[in-house]
Parts: structure tokens; C-alpha cells; sequence
């Protein structure tokens, strides 16, 4: 088993307050979250939807790789984006889509088959599964 750890320090109330977020491994050490950079234009600082998304595409590039792989395939590149929705819902928040954009170069690969890989990782890959209560989760592949 293998496990990472993130920690998040808060200072202030609500909408003035702001966060620190650091990783295990440093990538982030102590970078900034609030109000500002989740619901409004500034962009000094991150926010979960952005960092959910960045774990989303990460976890999909590399498990597409890998299934790639697997099928006997070598892919030569993935570049994968993931947008994440956060919408109002009642007197709070949901994150009610996630859309993946995925375009690869896989020598040797027909479009059927680039297109059942793609799916099936979009659907078995941790972080996808981790997510299934996300109503609405797409993806939109292309063969390049």
C-alpha cells in the first residue's frame, strides 16, 4: 500500500481568511488558498477544484499509459486536461462536473481501440473511481 499525505493551514475567518497548503513531497510548501482564488479572479493562490483536477488528470495520463502498455502499445505522448465545475447547490456547493480532454500519440493504435483504452480508464483509474459521486464526469479523446 502507499500513501501521501497533504496538510492545510488556515488562518483568519471565512472569506478573509486564508490557507496554506503543503505536500510530503514538496511540491506545494505552503502555497496559498481563499476566498479570491476559489470564487473570484485572483490568482496568486490555488484552490481544491484546481488541485482535484490536477490529481484527475494525472492519475488518467499516467493509467492511460500504462493500459496502453499493457495492449502492447507504446504511447509516445498523453496530454490530458481536466476542468472542474464547483456550482452553487442550495445554501452551499457541488462539484457536479469533471471533463477530461485527452489527446495522445500512440503509434500502431486504430481509433476503436484508442477510444475503448481511453474509456476504460476514465472509468478504472483510482482517482476516477474515487470520484464516481460526481454526477457528470466526460471525456473527449483524440488520436493524434
Amino acid at each position: 500500500m502507499n500513501e501521501k499525505t497533504a496538510c492545510v493551514h488556515w488562518e483568519g475567518q471565512g472569506k478573509k481568511g486564508l490557507g496554506k497548503i503543503s505536500t510530503e513531497t514538496g511540491a506545494l510548501k505552503e502555497y496559498p488558498y481563499g476566498f479570491a482564488s476559489r470564487f473570484e479572479d485572483d490568482h496568486r493562490g490555488t484552490n481544491p477544484e484546481e488541485l482535484l483536477g490536477a490529481a484527475h488528470a494525472a492519475c488518467f495520463t499516467m493509467a492511460f499509459s500504462f493500459a496502453c502498455d499493457k495492449a502492447g502499445l507504446a504511447s509516445s505522448n498523453v496530454d490530458t486536461q481536466a476542468t472542474v465545475r464547483l456550482a452553487k447547490h442550495g445554501e452551499g456547493f457541488v462539484i457536479d462536473r469533471i471533463a477530461l480532454t485527452m489527446q495522445a500519440t500512440v503509434p500502431g493504435i486504430d481509433e476503436t481501440k484508442f477510444q475503448e483504452i481511453a474509456n476504460a480508464v476514465k472509468r478504472d483509474c483510482p482517482v476516477s473511481q474515487a470520484l464516481a459521486s460526481v454526477p457528470e464526469i466526460t471525456l473527449k479523446a483524440k488520436l493524434r
